[in-house]
C-alpha cells in the first residue's frame, strides 16, 4: 500500500501516461544536479512551504523522512521561514510539518 494521498493514486489510475511523464520529470530533476537526496528533500520542503502548498508540504515531509532527514531538521526548515516569509507563514509551516510528523 502506498503512502501517497488517494487523490494522487486516483490520478495515476485515471491518467497513467500523464503521471508516468510527471514522475519521470521529477526523477530527471533530481539527477540534474549535485544535491544529495537529503539536501534535495530539505529544499523541496522549503519550496513547498514558501509556495503555501499544503499537500506538497506534507509530501515533502514524508519524502524527507525517507531520505534520512530527522524530524528536527524538517522542523528547522519551517522555522527558517520566519525572517523570509514572516511569522504567520512560519506558524502555518510549523503546523504542516507537525501534521505529517504525528
Amino acid at each position: 500500500m502506498s503512502d501517497r494521498p488517494d487523490s494522487y493514486e486516483r490520478m495515476r489510475s485515471e491518467q497513467p501516461e500523464v503521471m508516468k511523464a510527471y514522475e519521470a520529470l521529477g526523477e530527471a530533476a533530481k539527477k540534474a544536479g549535485p544535491l544529495d537526496a537529503k539536501s534535495a528533500a530539505l529544499v523541496k520542503l522549503a519550496l513547498s512551504l514558501a509556495g503555501q502548498l499544503e499537500g506538497a508540504s506534507h509530501s515533502a515531509v514524508r519524502k524527507g523522512l525517507e531520505a534520512g532527514c530527522t524530524p528536527d531538521e524538517l522542523r528547522h526548515v519551517a522555522m527558517l521561514a520566519v525572517t523570509t516569509l514572516g511569522f504567520p507563514a512560519t506558524m502555518r509551516a510549523r503546523t504542516w510539518v507537525a501534521d505529517t510528523l504525528k
